[in-house]
């Protein structure tokens, strides 16, 4: 047992709402370095990369920008370092992010780009920042997530609010702005995951029940939502060995939509305002078709034969962070049923070192 809880996985999810908090404070001894940032704010393109989790945290902060006109995109650091390095121009800010810092490919990917007579400015975020990737960076960042054993819980959330503030300042605002508004967009964040993880048993078993035993599962999100929903697909096949396939929700209409019906099950994360009602008129259609379908929504909405949860409101870039929370809770009810420890790995590692 660890405090309350049968392991230590449980133990880091509950763990989530302080990390969060502790990720905010962490931002006033990081002024400084934010502040570096802002200097750099305009000067060029913005690349976001990591791998697994670290990858699909960028989903957010790069949603966010683009939304805002900022010229950002994002790619995995293995095909930057082997593909597409020539686009990373010296006047680009690469924004890498590894929980680790040791990450095989964000490594190479920055050496590589080191041994060059001109490379992109390099920001790490990673959690603590005694790591090879800190090392390297022009500006490193630490979202104070501290020890987690298990899959990216703790520092998946804690990534997404050191983020947040980096989005502000390249959108901008001055380092003590970007501080100020991360820090009230954590405290609700930090108290919508409290309300989810209150209620931890009675919320597992509403969404065991609804998956069933569906052998299909998709997740499906848009915009910021697709951080939770790819980040939940890698939970469930990396603590459960569940196969779960995460798409962006409009792509689910080009080719999968033949495998809605009475074999599978889909959880759309709707959050985005701009998309929530052709999300709502997805989970109608496959709800009537025999399809189990979960909708996670600010307010809980979604049609009659659909499972909904609420997350409460909560602003977008600290939304995944919540919205993320019902699969790991299923990810932890799949493993035990399946006799696997969530925070032991048979074949992969915790820190993926080498390729």
């Amino acid at each position: 047992m660890v405090g309350s809880f049968p392991d230590r996985y449980l133990a880091e999810l509950k763990g989530q709402p302080q990390a969060l908090r502790r990720a905010a404070k962490g931002l006033l001894d990081q002024l400084a370095v934010l502040q570096r940032l802002a200097e750099r704010a305009g000067s060029g393109p913005i690349v976001c990369t990591g791998m697994g989790g670290s990858y699909a945290v960028c989903h957010t902060p790069v949603t966010e920008m683009a939304g805002r006109g900022l010229p950002v995109s994002m790619a995995d650091a293995a095909e930057l370092v082997d593909f597409r390095r020539p686009t990373l121009l010296p006047n680009t800010i690469l924004v890498a992010v590894s929980q680790s810092g040791e990450s095989a490919e964000v490594v190479r990917l920055v050496r590589t780009l080191r041994s060059q007579p001109t490379g992109p400015q390099v920001v790490s975020v990673t959690n603590g920042l005694d790591n090879p990737l800190a090392a390297e960076a022009d500006l490193a960042f630490d979202t104070r997530a501290g020890d987690e054993l298990g899959p990216s819980t703790l520092t998946f959330g804690n990534a997404l609010v050191v983020l947040s503030a980096l989005t502000l300042v390249l959108a901008g605002d001055t380092a003590e702005s970007a501080v100020e508004s991360t820090r009230r967009s954590t405290d609700q964040a930090s108290t919508a995951a409290e309300t989810l993880l209150s209620s931890h048993p009675q919320l597992t078993g509403e969404l065991r029940s609804w998956l069933g035993d569906h052998a299909v599962l998709a997740l499906l999100g848009r915009g910021s939502d697709r951080a939770a929903t790819e980040m939940g697909s890698l939970l469930l096949k990396e603590a459960a060995r569940f196969p779960a396939e995460s798409l962006e929700t409009a792509q689910f209409r080009h080719g999968p939509l033949e495998l809605a019906g009475p074999q599978t099950a889909v959880a759309i994360v709707a959050t985005e305002l701009a998309t929530s009602e052709r999300d709502q008129r997805l989970a109608e259609q496959l709800s009537e078709g025999g399809t189990a379908v979960l909708v996670i929504s600010p307010e809980g909405s979604g049609p009659s034969l659909a499972q909904r949860l609420s997350t409460g409101q909560v602003e977008r870039m600290l939304s995944p962070a919540v919205s993320v929370i019902p699969f790991q809770l299923l990810a932890g009810a799949l493993a035990g049923e399946r006799g696997y420890e969530p925070c032991a790995l048979e074949r992969a590692s915790k820190v993926t070192a080498y390729e």
